[in-house]
């Protein structure tokens, strides 16, 4: 991203979380930026730039934020059925 301004950054954010209904975790791995400056971005500065941008993204981010524990809830319990799994692997036939 490097080579554009903050403003065209912001924008660019914006569109790709409304396309792909990605968190600020994923497009921040995405774009290989903080969380920190794709939240900034799009909550803070985006509103200065294009308002009806800034909605569109908040509307996706609180719908993110509301699904949260279910997505960590899903994400344990893949997490110990895959430790259960191995567990099993380790475990000598007699």
């Amino acid at each position: 991203m490097k080579g554009i301004s903050i403003d065209e950054r912001a924008t660019e954010l914006a569109h790709y979380i409304i396309d792909s209904k990605d968190t600020v975790r994923g497009t921040a791995k995405k774009f290989g930026i903080s969380k920190s400056t794709v939240h900034k971005d799009v909550s803070e500065r985006l509103l200065h730039i294009n308002p009806t941008l800034a909605a569109e993204v908040r509307s996706i981010l609180d719908e993110n934020k509301a699904e949260r524990h279910i997505r960590g809830g899903l994400a344990t319990k893949l997490k110990y059925h895959q430790d259960k799994t191995e567990h099993v692997k380790k475990i000598p036939n007699i």
